[in-house]
């Protein structure tokens, strides 16, 4: 969910890492860090031999019934800046999703997600940490194989071959505090906010299928959308709906069965429009836009644990009034993406 996720794991469990396993999760629970105003996670999850996962694009494959996934990714936004004065422009944004899914069924998952924000202007007079909006998302999959039908409760890798679908909806729970105050005035920027106020909702719909014995394609399309909220200003505000279409490629580099390893490469392009702010039902300056990301990455596995990294890009970007939006979606010098996984 701009505020999702990313859980592509092994499917075989854990038995000869457990202080591998601690660490790691040790580390993931600090408090961690990602992008603009809003962050998301992939869906899915993926075995030793099965399809390839990207970092931010939707795999179409759910949890197996009964398992359990443990989810965290980090995400840190670095922004270009204008003046060489320390003068309240946007420095960096931090993120941290930490989440939880369940297989229901062969073809339904569930997953809840605790956001953990940092937000930082240059000067450091005006910072924001907390927690953020608890999302909840479902997962429904099914696939093409002579008609369509609901995700069977096994599969072998030639079934990876048919086209495997995922329809996805949600939604955000006004957990996070939307009126922190900061600044030289003291006053409230929903920009700036650890939450939204309102609910939020999500719908979408991805693909994934084996191209060849080593090349998956996976690709998504989704729409997040935000409701006006009263802040204790009196402002009225509503942040401008996304729309994301995410195609990925994942190449298997290297399986090592008997050591259950495996290494992947991934290239994604992420496109990302936003609509425009809006302030008492009025669109806001500098606000929404058209943008393309590149991301290039790598995941490692093993045994039940993965690990992605990549660095995210804007490649082309068509944002309103451009020259006013330091600070948002497409003005990043880059983005740091770390994801960690393991199922159980």
């Amino acid at each position: 969910m701009s505020s999702r996720l990313n859980s592509q794991v092994l499917s075989t469990p854990s038995r000869h890492y457990p202080l591998l396993t601690v660490l790691v999760w040790g580390l993931a629970f600090l408090p961690g860090i990602v992008p603009a105003h809003h962050g998301v996670a992939s869906l899915g999850a993926v075995g030793l031999e099965g399809p390839g996962a990207p970092l931010e694009t939707t795999v179409s494959t759910n949890l197996p019934q009964g398992s359990w996934l443990l989810y965290q990714k980090f995400d840190y936004a670095n922004f270009k800046t204008y003046t060489p004065e320390r003068d309240d422009e946007k420095d960096y944004n931090l993120f941290s999703i930490t989440g939880l899914g369940y297989g229901i069924t062969p073809w339904f998952t569930a997953y809840a997600f605790l956001p953990y924000t940092v937000k930082a202007a240059e000067d450091d007079d005006y910072s924001q940490s907390g927690l953020g909006d608890i999302s909840l998302t479902g997962t429904l999959g099914f696939k093409y194989d002579d008609g369509f039908r609901l995700t069977p409760k096994s599969e072998s890798l030639d079934d990876w071959y048919d086209w495997h679908f995922s329809f996805f909806f949600g939604l955000t729970l006004p957990t996070g505090n939307p009126d922190l105050r900061g600044g030289p005035a003291a006053e409230i920027d929903p920009g700036m906010s650890l939450g939204f106020g309102q609910p939020s909702y999500l719908l979408g719909l991805g693909a994934t299928r084996l191209i060849t014995d080593r090349d998956t394609l996976n690709l998504d399309v989704s729409w997040i959308g935000f409701q006006e909220n009263e802040y204790d200003d009196g402002n009225r505000f509503r942040f401008g709906d996304e729309w994301r279409v995410n195609l990925a490629w994942v190449r298997k580099l290297a399986t090592d069965l008997e050591r259950k390893t495996r290494w992947d490469a991934a290239l994604e392009a992420n496109f990302l429009h936003l609509d425009r702010d809006r302030s008492f039902g009025q669109g806001e300056w500098a606000t929404g836009g058209d943008m393309l990301y590149l991301l290039p990455g790598v995941r490692y596995y093993v045994d039940n644990l993965s690990f992605a990294l990549g660095i995210k890009v804007p490649v082309w970007t068509s944002l309103n009034e451009a020259d006013d939006q330091q600070g948002a979606e497409g003005k990043e010098n880059f983005r740091l993406i770390l994801t960690l996984s393991a199922l159980f």
